[in-house]
């Protein structure tokens, strides 16, 4: 998440202050559900790999 945060609101901008970089995150973060759905749901899928019968070896 936080690489799509720098990539979509702070990539380039420079803020005077955390006051104004935190607001930045916020908002981003806030409207992200509205303006990024597709990147979103790309992103934040439930993609595992599955192991059946998995060893585990003792050293």
């Amino acid at each position: 998440m936080w690489k799509f945060v720098r990539k979509k609101c702070l990539y380039g901008k420079y803020y005077e202050n955390f006051f104004y970089f935190s607001s930045a995150i916020y908002e981003c973060l806030n409207d992200a559900h509205l303006k990024h759905k597709k990147e979103l749901d790309f992103l934040l899928t439930l993609r595992f790999q599955k192991f059946n019968k998995s060893q585990i070896m003792n050293v």
